[in-house]
C-alpha cells in the first residue's frame, strides 16, 4: 500500500495568476528535480546539495532550453507534508509555464499525481488520519468562515483526539472480555463488570453527541439549499439580490422574466445557504415556461426549506393560497414583500395557526433583510454556534460509522447485563471498535481510501 514511486502535479488553479506551484514528492524527487534545475547566481546550489527548508533560485531546463524563471523550495523528509522528500517549484503563472514544468518533471522520471495522493501519502505515511485527511478537503472548499473553523478544527486533530479515546475504551473493555474467555473457569466479579457497564454507557452516551452534530456538520461542509417561491413578480429574484448582496438575478416588473433557476450561495450569519430563484408558480403559458416551471418543482424537492415570497400589497389570491397549502409541510418562512407600499394581504387563519416564521422585506430597498436572515439561520441551526460544535462537527462518513458503533456497543452492554454468552459480547466490541476506527483510518480498505481521496483536486 506504501508508494516508492515519485509523484508530480500543479498544486496551483488553473488559468492567469502571478505565480504557479508545482509540487514534486517522493524517493526520487532531489534526483529528478536535479536534473530540471539550474541554478543561478553564486549561492543557489542544486536541490540534492541544498539544505531542507530553503528557497533556491535558478531556471527549469528541458533539452538545454530555458522553459521558466523559478523559485524552488527544498523538503527534506520526513518534515514535510507527504514525510517523503518534496520540491515545490514557483513558476510563473498562466497555463502553459506551469504545464511546462510539469512535463519537464515528467519527462525526467516522475509521475503524474492521481486527486489527493499528496494527501493520501501524508495519511500512509503517519502524517495526519483520515479524519485530519477529510479536513484538507474540507478547508479548500469552506465558503464561509465558521466552516474554515470548523475545518481548521478537525486538521487539528480536535476530533480525532475524543474518536482515539473512545475507541481505546472500546479496545480495553474487548481485552478484559477476551481475557475472561481465555479462562472460562473465572467469573467476571461484580466491580469489574460495573466498571465495563460504566465504559460501554459513557462510550453510547458520547457517540450520541457526536451523531448530534452530524446535520451541523454537513450544512457547515455542503451547505443547505433554500428555494425561493413564490406567484411571478413578487419579487423573488429582487429578494435573491439582497441576500446575495449584488445583482446576480435579471429583474423586472414584466411577470415571468424568470424562465429558468439560478443558483447562488450566500453567507448567512456564518452557514452557507445555497439559494435557488425559480420560476414563477402559475400555468405555464409557453413551453419554455413549462419548462421553467417543472424545474423549479425540481428544486423544490431537493431544497431543505423554502422562502415563499408574498406581494403584501396585494389581496391575498386563490393561487397564493393554493401555493400556501402545498407547501405547509415544508420547511418554509413566509417573506412579505413590497412593505414600502400600502399593505392588503391578509393571511388566511389556517397559515396563522401553523406559526410559519414570517417576516416583512422591502426587496427594493433592503429593509427587513438582515431580519431575514436572522431568521434563516434560527431556522436551521438552533441556538448559538459555539466553538465546542466545530470541534467535532461530523461528516456523513463518521455518521455512518458511529451509527454502527453506537448500535454495536449498545448491544454488547444489553448483553452484558442479560448475562450472555462471551462471545457474542466480543464480538459485538469488536465490530463497535473498527467502526470507530474506520473515522481515523486505523481500522480501513484501499476501496474506502480511494472513494475518500478521489473527491480531491489533483495537486492536493
Amino acid at each position: 500500500m506504501f508508494p516508492d514511486d515519485t509523484i508530480a502535479a500543479i498544486a496551483t488553479p488553473i488559468g492567469e495568476a502571478g505565480l504557479a506551484v508545482v509540487r514534486l514528492s517522493g524517493a526520487n524527487a532531489f534526483t529528478i528535480a536535479d536534473k530540471c534545475f539550474l541554478p543561478t547566481g553564486k549561492s543557489s546550489l542544486l536541490p540534492s546539495a541544498a539544505p531542507t527548508h530553503t528557497i533556491q533560485y535558478g531556471k527549469i531546463v528541458r533539452a538545454e532550453k530555458v522553459i521558466d524563471e523559478v523559485l524552488l523550495a527544498v523538503l527534506r523528509a520526513p518534515r514535510t507534508f507527504t514525510r517523503e522528500d518534496t520540491v515545490e517549484i514557483s513558476c510563473h503563472g498562466g497555463i502553459l509555464p506551469a504545464k511546462l514544468v510539469l512535463d519537464t518533471l515528467l519527462a525526467n522520471g516522475a509521475r503524474l499525481a492521481e486527486p489527493g495522493e499528496f494527501t493520501k501519502r501524508a495519511f500512509l505515511n503517519g502524517r495526519i488520519d483520515l479524519a485530519q485527511a477529510e479536513a484538507v478537503a474540507d478547508l479548500i472548499h469552506s465558503r464561509t468562515e465558521l466552516a474554515l473553523a470548523a475545518a481548521n478544527e478537525q486538521l487539528a486533530g480536535k476530533l480525532s483526539q475524543r474518536i482515539n479515546k473512545l475507541r481505546d475504551d472500546l479496545m480495553l473493555a474487548m481485552a478484559h472480555v477476551e481475557a475472561y474467555l481465555d479462562f472460562p473457569d473465572e467469573d467476571i466479579a461484580p466491580d469489574t463488570k460495573e466498571q465495563m457497564l460504566k465504559r460501554l454507557d459513557d462510550g453510547v452516551k458520547f457517540m450520541d453527541e457526536l451523531l448530534s452534530t452530524a446535520n451541523e456538520g454537513q450544512i457547515l461542509r455542503r451547505g443547505i439549499r433554500a428555494a425561493i417561491i413564490g406567484r411571478p413578480n413578487a419579487g423573488k429574484s429582487s429578494l435573491l439580490n439582497q441576500l446575495l448582496g449584488h445583482d446576480r438575478a435579471i429583474v423586472s416588473p414584466i411577470a415571468g422574466t424568470t424562465r429558468d433557476t439560478i443558483e447562488e450561495t450566500a453567507n448567512i450569519r456564518g452557514l452557507p445557504v445555497i439559494f435557488i430563484d425559480t420560476a414563477g408558480l402559475r400555468e405555464a403559458r409557453d413551453e419554455i415556461e413549462v419548462e421553467g416551471i417543472r424545474r423549479s418543482r425540481e428544486s423544490l424537492q431537493r431544497a431543505e426549506f423554502i422562502l415563499h415570497v408574498l406581494d403584501s400589497s396585494e389581496p391575498l389570491t386563490s393561487a397564493d393560497e393554493k401555493y400556501l397549502a402545498e407547501f405547509a409541510g415544508k420547511k418554509r418562512i413566509l417573506v412579505l414583500n413590497k412593505t414600502d407600499l400600502p399593505k392588503k394581504l391578509v393571511l388566511p387563519e389556517t397559515v396563522s395557526n401553523q406559526q410559519p416564521a414570517t417576516n416583512n422585506v422591502c426587496s427594493v430597498t433592503g429593509q427587513g433583510t438582515e431580519a431575514l436572515k436572522d431568521a434563516i439561520k434560527n431556522l436551521v441551526w438552533s441556538g448559538e454556534i459555539r466553538a465546542e460544535q466545530l470541534q467535532v462537527a461530523i461528516n456523513s462518513r463518521h455518521q455512518d460509522a458511529l451509527n454502527r458503533a453506537r448500535t454495536a456497543a449498545q448491544q454488547a452492554a444489553d448483553a452484558l447485563r442479560g448475562e450472555m454468552t462471551l462471545e457474542l459480547i466480543a464480538f459485538d466490541l469488536r465490530i463497535a471498535a473498527n467502526a470507530v476506527g474506520e473515522i481515523v483510518g486505523k481500522t480501513t480498505t484501499e476501496d474506502l481510501l480511494d472513494a475518500i481521496f478521489s473527491t480531491f483536486c489533483i495537486g492536493k
